[in-house]
């Protein structure tokens, strides 16, 4: 079986539902759920989250970033995060473990070096997104820091499925995102339960027209992508800015630029990817 194949073996399977994911990510999609509903408040929220020491941890770290703690004032329960943070930012945080247990049995090291600096990649553009989102675009930043979460998981899904269908890592880079990235990307996404206007936001990703100044979630998303320290291991989209080309991207927003704005928020970058690679 050549690449395409292996890629239109996986998006077949993608497009049909049947994702094999490790267990852990069917518990972890069981809470996500249950956050998603609407009659899910605080305590019932802070609940769930305590019952994983990992995302217990994740939460109060993440409501003591610079990015949530406005007012410098350190907190240390889960109950403290999950009323300062709010449910939709610990959907975001859900996500994040969920995005990291796709590839967490990988133990190839060629595949594994893969997972982590896709994985670095993917915090930088989530914590980029975020602060553009609230400084730039003025879309929701809680909806931007999920969608920077989940833009490349369909990466981690094929690279999970390397083991499986090996020839998925032969070829060039295109083949992935003229025959891998979309198809895949739709079927997990789907299986996610991603909201629309995320998805669509990531579909404009595919397409990699970034309009200057950047006005939509899309728009958010390309830019966070072209500034990011760490591109993707697994290609470059097409059109996508050199990171020394990422130094020369600038435009006026509102009486600043984005230089500006983004030399003031590089603490709040650092301290949101930091929670992000715990």
């Amino acid at each position: 079986m050549d690449r395409l194949d292996a890629f239109k073996a996986v998006a077949a399977q993608a497009s049909r539902g049947e994702l094999t994911f490790p267990a852990n990510v069917n518990a972890s999609l069981r809470l996500q759920q249950a956050l998603s509903d609407p009659d899910c408040h605080v305590e019932a929220a802070a609940k769930l989250i305590q019952a994983d020491p990992l995302l217990a941890a994740r939460s109060v770290a993440i409501a003591n970033s610079v990015a949530y703690n406005r007012s410098g004032t350190e907190i240390s329960s889960v109950r403290a995060a999950v009323q300062r943070l709010g449910v939709r930012t610990l959907q975001s945080l859900v996500a994040a473990l969920i995005v990291r247990q796709i590839g967490s049995q990988i133990t190839e090291p060629v595949l594994k070096d893969k997972v982590n600096q896709l994985w670095e990649h993917t915090a930088h553009v989530a914590a980029l997104s975020q602060v553009i989102a609230r400084r730039v675009t003025h879309v929701d930043p809680d909806t931007a820091l999920f969608a920077g979460i989940v833009h490349e998981v369909a990466g981690f899904y094929m690279l999970s499925c390397a083991a499986e269908y090996p020839d998925v890592m032969s070829g060039e880079p295109e083949d992935w995102v003229e025959h891998g990235e979309v198809e895949i990307g739709r079927g997990v996404l789907t299986k996610l339960g991603v909201p629309e206007g995320v998805y669509k936001s990531i579909e404009a990703m595919w397409v990699g027209l970034r309009a200057l100044p950047p006005e939509t979630l899309g728009d958010t998303l390309l830019l966070a992508n072209d500034l990011s320290p760490v591109h993707s291991p697994l290609y470059q989209r097409p059109g996508a800015t050199t990171l020394q080309g990422a130094r020369t991207i600038d435009f006026v927003v509102g009486e600043g630029t984005l230089h500006a704005i983004m030399t003031e928020s590089a603490h709040e970058v650092r301290s949101l990817y930091a929670v992000l690679m715990l």
